[in-house]
């Protein structure tokens, strides 16, 4: 008899939690906003979802919802994330660790391996390091970056959880972009060093095929508005 288990999980019978059943409430509140439910229904509805103890009980109470986010999808869609950072996770650092921009300019960019601690230096010039297809190393990874009357930009896809704690003299270290809510089982990237009379930047972009999706879900709702 074979032990594996299916790729996409059956959770109906797991046990919902509260933050669960509040947000199918916050679907029903929309719903009733914009005139999707009446406020019999609404009552009905809401009082089913605070009942609830599994995602079978509250995934019907959206089921016939436009953009419906069900627990039972967010948790699969987090087992999915969990997998999939997995697979990016434990990898050997690549054969660099180093990135020097001395008048000149470096990347690090497309599939490659972030080792644990990586240092980054631009003098008079400019790095760019891209983590949006890249393996690491570790779970947590330690970016160094040293930007003396040059720049570095660091580039981290959604999902990956980023602490800013770099030094701004007489430039700039960015700490605006970083912020945003991990996924399950994402590395976590600590961006450190100094600016002097430079700049170093993070900012979250999705992947290419992130953008090819939101891409391919705009022109459709356009079809289907149109």
């Amino acid at each position: 008899m074979s032990s594996e288990r299916p790729e996409r999980p059956d959770l109906p019978e797991l046990r919902a939690s509260d933050a669960d059943r509040d947000r199918v409430a916050e679907v029903l509140r929309d719903a009733l906003a914009e005139g999707r439910l009446d406020m019999a229904e609404f009552d009905e509805r809401l009082g089913a979802a605070y009942r609830a103890r599994t995602y079978a009980e509250l995934e019907p109470l959206t089921r016939d919802l436009p953009a419906a986010d069900s627990p039972r999808t967010a948790a699969v869609r987090d087992q999915e994330a969990l997998r999939g950072w997995a697979e990016r996770i434990g990898s050997t650092g690549s054969s660099s660790s180093v990135g020097v921009a001395i008048m000149s300019g470096f990347q690090r960019k497309g599939h490659w391996t972030v080792a644990r601690r990586f240092t980054s230096f631009a003098f008079w010039g400019g790095g760019e390091i891209d983590l949006r297809e890249a393996r690491f190393e570790d779970r947590e990874v330690v970016i160094r970056c040293f930007a003396i009357m040059g720049g570095i930009d660091v580039v981290v896809p959604p999902g990956v959880e980023v602490d800013v704690r770099g030094i701004g003299i007489m430039g700039g270290f960015d700490h605006i972009t970083a912020s945003g809510p991990p996924e399950p089982g994402a590395p976590r990237v600590v961006v450190t060093g100094l600016a002097f009379w430079g700049g170093v930047g993070v900012e979250r972009k999705p992947t290419r095929a992130e953008r090819r999706r939101l891409k391919a879900e705009r022109e459709q709702s356009k079809e289907l508005g149109g």
